[in-house]
């Protein structure tokens, strides 16, 4: 991000604000509710325009891109923090329809889905309606999905957020393993800072509209 201003109604969220994620870096925002974390993911992805400044992915200004096609062009996977599945689906049919819209190629795509299946251990789950997932195993379930496109940039918001802790130290694990696996640059935010700072390299605090 480069040079990053962002107003609401007049109101200023984002000043000025400069930011360089590394490759196969895992990176960690911290800062209270309404700071602009979420913010800097829907102008990295796309959902939202800065007033000010330029989005570079790979040295390409991506700024006036559309949503889809930095997905798929730049690979950059979103887990949002509430949603991000279909709550009456099962989880495989939720991997299943995903893989359709991700993967053209059928064998491809069931690999891919064993993969994860796999990786995520989601084998008792297969059959189960996905509204009725706890906290951890949907947000297991939103990261898998977001997998299927190999993204080369994943960004968690707020993955942590009301979960137990032995569900927290699992998804750790998952992003750490997926930085050493799949060579994937990561960010993160979240507000509590003992979950964040266990598996991120770099951290930044946003405060007062700046890093």
């Amino acid at each position: 991000l480069e040079k990053i201003s962002m107003f609401y109604n007049k109101r200023q969220i984002l000043n000025n604000l400069s930011l360089k994620i590394n490759k196969q870096e895992i990176l960690g925002m911290l800062g209270p509710n309404g700071v602009g974390k979420s913010t800097i993911f829907h102008i990295i992805t796309g959902l939202k325009d800065p007033s000010f400044g330029k989005v570079l992915i790979n040295g390409v200004d991506c700024t006036n891109i559309p949503i889809y096609e930095r997905a798929t062009k730049f690979k950059i996977g979103y887990v949002p923090q509430y949603g991000g599945f279909f709550q009456d689906l099962t989880l495989m049919e939720n991997l299943k329809l995903v893989g359709e819209i991700h993967v053209k190629d059928k064998h491809l795509r069931n690999e891919k889905i064993d993969k994860v299946i796999s990786q995520f251990e989601f084998d008792p789950l297969l059959k189960i309606k996905a509204k009725y997932l706890s906290g951890g195993q949907k947000k297991k379930l939103v990261i898998a999905l977001s997998l299927l496109s190999e993204p080369k940039v994943l960004l968690l918001d707020e993955c942590f957020a009301a979960l137990d802790v032995l569900t927290i130290k699992m998804l750790q694990e998952i992003i750490v393993n997926l930085q050493k696996e799949s060579n994937i640059t990561i960010c993160i935010c979240d507000h509590q800072a003992r979950d964040l700072l266990a598996c991120v390299d770099t951290a930044m605090i946003l405060s007062n509209c700046k890093i």
